[in-house]
């Protein structure tokens, strides 16, 4: 069911269709042409604002560095979004906006709650596609969700790569245990009923199951659940730093050796700025290179020159910059097929532009060929972290779902 494949740190070889398309040459573009719009509704206030604002840096760098190289098929690209304070109801308003003054190709989503709102407008309308900062399972239902894609493997998938890595772990015959320990919330419950089938398929123990409150909370109770079951490894969910910091401390300092896992929202360097040195040994999965790995090609360096162009003081940026700027560059893929068929950029014609998607070469942001499956991309990687240098550093191949 799984596949791995080994890309340590090489350049990839050839160019994909999306890179070599747009960078061997840089048109200028018809001014009288009809733009396309990517929309959004992002969340630059509120309680998501601090993912918000490298989400809304990484589609204004891209949507600088596609126009730059001559748009898409000569058409330049507008990006156009509103403020939602991650409120579902503003989601919707700046949808329905958008939707009336620019009629997007493509649109952001900035919740997985808006995303299913949405969902039966977005089908009647007929004529955009949409992705956005959910992973949630369910948007893999084509028959609920034909207009929407995740751009990256859904949480199920997440849980699904790092039982694959779990599973590489045993020795002499013997499975590591895992325990779960995730908010009692939908993000938080979404891939755990899977992720126990799967753990039970590859022969892994989930010696116990934790659901918490979100956000920091005293867990003393449920580290002593831990203690007893003594787990090899604990895997996180639906949370973005606390209570894992609370956890990972605490079961230390009982002397438990532990190892602590995450995904892609609680992957990121948050987790080394708050916890220091006790961050250190955390492992993420994450579907793109870090911006500040050792990793390089194509895009990715087109990436880091136009992250630093548009601000130089900037310096490291998040992960959520790498997820808006990926979304976008399959927006772009898809528009580009679509066109280069002769079809119009209808719901339908770019859904089937985007299931086309197949060992597509993304140019260094994800390190292998992608091919999109249930409306996603379901590829990982495991990284963990070196506190002392501050970073992520990979410990795992490439793992592709097939």
């Amino acid at each position: 069911m799984f596949r791995n494949i080994l890309k340590k740190g090489r350049r990839l070889a050839g160019l994909g269709s999306l890179v070599a398309a747009l960078t061997l040459a840089a048109p200028a573009m018809a001014q009288d042409k009809e733009p396309i719009v990517f929309g959004g509704s992002i969340p630059l206030s509120g309680v998501f604002a601090f993912a918000g604002i490298h989400i809304h840096a990484g589609l204004t760098d891209y949507t600088d560095w596609i126009n730059s190289q001559g748009g898409i098929n000569g058409r330049p690209v507008q990006y156009v979004m509103e403020d939602t304070a991650y409120e579902v109801d503003r989601s919707v308003a700046a949808f329905k906006k958008i939707s009336g003054s620019h009629s997007p190709a493509t649109y952001y989503g900035d919740s997985t709650g808006f995303m299913k709102t949405i969902a039966s407008e977005l089908n009647s309308q007929g004529d955009t596609l949409m992705s956005g900062a959910s992973f949630a399972t369910a948007l893999t239902d084509n028959e609920q969700y034909p207009y929407q894609f995740i751009p990256g493997p859904s949480y199920s998938q997440m849980f699904g790569i790092i039982l694959e890595y779990i599973a590489d772990q045993g020795k002499d015959g013997e499975m590591p245990t895992v325990a779960f320990v995730y908010s009692d919330t939908e993000f938080g419950k979404d891939p755990i009923e899977n992720g126990k089938a799967r753990a039970a398929e590859l022969g892994i123990e989930v010696v116990e199951d934790i659901v918490t409150k979100p956000g920091s909370v005293d867990v003393s109770a449920e580290v002593l659940k831990l203690r007893r079951v003594r787990p090899d490894f604990v895997v996180f969910h639906g949370y973005v730093l606390s209570p894992i910091n609370e956890f990972m401390v605490q079961m230390r300092q009982m002397g438990l050796d532990t190892q602590f896992m995450g995904t892609f929202w609680s992957s990121d360097k948050l987790i080394i700025d708050k916890m220091g040195a006790d961050a250190d040994g955390y492992m993420g999965v994450m579907p793109y290179n870090y911006y500040d790995s050792e990793e390089s090609g194509p895009m990715l360096d087109a990436l880091r020159a136009q992250a630093e162009k548009s601000d130089p003081e900037a310096g490291y940026r998040p992960t959520g910059y790498m997820q808006a700027w990926f979304n976008a560059m399959v927006w772009t893929e898809v528009v580009k097929r679509t066109l280069d068929a002769g079809k119009e950029l209808t719901a339908d014609n770019m859904a089937a532009s985007l299931a086309s998607i197949e060992d597509w070469d993304t140019g260094g942001i994800i390190g292998i060929p992608v091919t999109v499956k249930d409306m996603s991309f379901p590829v990982g990687r495991i990284w963990r972290v070196n506190a002392e240098a501050g970073r992520y550093e990979p410990v795992s191949d490439w793992i592709h779902l097939d």
